[in-house]
């Protein structure tokens, strides 16, 4: 049985509360990537998504250089988090389930260790439907 420890990216680009959103901004480009996780002493406390970001700079901040917004200003406080031992199986079913695009990944007293997002799932996929046409192409010249 896959875990989610096994697919999730360990390799995390990560932000801190007290950092302006222009610095979302050009993270989220530069590592194309949709999801920042906000952390304190190296724990979750909150998570940005591309989604929020556009929303708070469209809303709420018109002029970012006369009123910056910070990461701490709009984060979701209330994340979802999973254990690296979840079941790849209910971890895919906890995001469809709540169309989360990730899911954080914490160990021990709430240390981010990695994030399980729609992309692992599309790269874990891939290998698998290349798998499939290998086997699928073997069997063919058994016959």
């Amino acid at each position: 049985m896959k875990t989610v420890g096994e697919l999730m990216t360990r390799d995390l680009v990560t932000l801190k509360e007290s950092q302006n959103l222009a610095i979302a901004d050009e993270l989220l480009r530069l590592h194309r990537i949709r999801h920042l996780p906000v952390v304190r002493e190296g724990k979750l406390v909150g998570l940005i998504t591309h989604r929020d970001l556009l929303k708070a700079t469209a809303l709420k901040c018109p002029d970012p250089a006369k009123n910056p917004l910070w990461a701490a200003d709009i984060m979701n406080r209330e994340v979802r988090t999973v254990k690296p031992d979840m079941s790849l199986r209910e971890a895919v079913k906890l995001m469809l389930d709540n169309k989360f695009g990730c899911l954080p990944v914490v160990g021990e007293e709430g240390r981010l260790l990695g994030i399980l997002t729609e992309a692992d799932l599309v790269r874990y996929a891939q290998q698998l439907i290349g798998d499939l046409d290998r086997m699928s192409e073997a069997a063919e010249y058994e016959e």
